[in-house]
């Protein structure tokens, strides 16, 4: 008995199963993409996976597109998601239970449901399906991801700085532009990671809302893996891998620049 609670009884122990976890589902899938990116059908290192994706032009102008869609999105609920977290964070009474309870509700449903019910939404009023459509998908289903890291950080605000602004003389502007906005600055990098990093590598979405007439570039690593064969594998790799390069670039500047905020602060 004492040598199994000697066993169990470690920290270390109770963290093998999460670390088994993670080399399985993540360490080894990243080494597979590496691995298949830079080498041909028949095993051989080389890197003109890569060489393809820079010489097809639309390969290229999809990806240019798909980053700025995502960064249309991330901004249009940026504009969105600031308000409703400003007065999420600063009502009384139960508005904010009840609004954050508004974005919760469609969260329930898996998002594919969701944007099936947007494609019968715009075909009930006769809206053509097209990139505005599939902005405003893009947006509903990826909006509360803007709102609670910037809800979370206002709420957790110290309020005395705003009263001791107001103390000094600063007009409401003054204290929501040198104040508030430097404070909340962390959960709006939060929001913009968090809403650019999905957006810019979905696939589903566009090809639901589009009827396949826009393609994104999750789209064409999709098609890499799914309909070329074992043959396009390696280059669908090497599509992932700078796919997920970007993501990774974003995090990266985004953790750095919400340390500088916070250290500023």
């Amino acid at each position: 008995m004492k040598k199994l609670s000697a066993l169990f009884g470690t920290r270390r122990t109770w963290a093998w199963p999460y670390v088994l976890f993670l080399v399985l589902f993540v360490v080894v899938p990243l080494l597979l993409i590496v691995v298949y990116a830079f080498t041909d059908p028949q095993g051989h290192l080389t890197i003109k996976n890569f060489v393809q994706f820079f010489q097809t032009s639309e390969a290229v102008n999809t990806f240019i597109y798909s980053l700025a869609i995502a960064m249309l999105t991330t901004i249009i609920c940026l504009l969105l998601g600031y308000p409703a977290a400003y007065i999420m964070a600063t009502a009384e009474l139960k508005t904010p239970a009840v609004m954050a309870m508004l974005f919760i509700l469609p969260m329930w449903i898996n998002f594919l449901l969701r944007t099936l019910a947007t494609v019968e939404l715009f075909n009930m009023f006769s809206i053509p399906l097209g990139e505005g459509a599939l902005i405003y998908g893009m947006c509903y289903d990826f909006l509360p991801f803007m709102i609670y890291p910037i809800y979370n950080t206002l709420q957790k605000m110290d309020r005395s700085l705003i009263e001791a602004a107001h103390d000094l003389g600063a007009n409401r502007m003054e204290v929501f532009t040198k104040v508030i906005l430097p404070l909340s600055t962390p959960g709006i990098y939060s929001g913009i990671i968090m809403v650019f990093m999905p957006t810019v590598s979905t696939f589903a979405i566009a090809e639901l809302l589009t009827r396949n007439k826009i393609t994104l570039f999750g789209s064409l690593i999709q098609r890499a893996f799914g309909e070329g064969g074992l043959q396009m594998w390696n280059y669908g790799a090497a599509l992932s891998l700078i796919m997920l390069l970007i993501i990774g670039l974003t995090s990266f500047f985004g953790e750095k620049e919400e340390s500088n905020t916070a250290s500023i602060i």
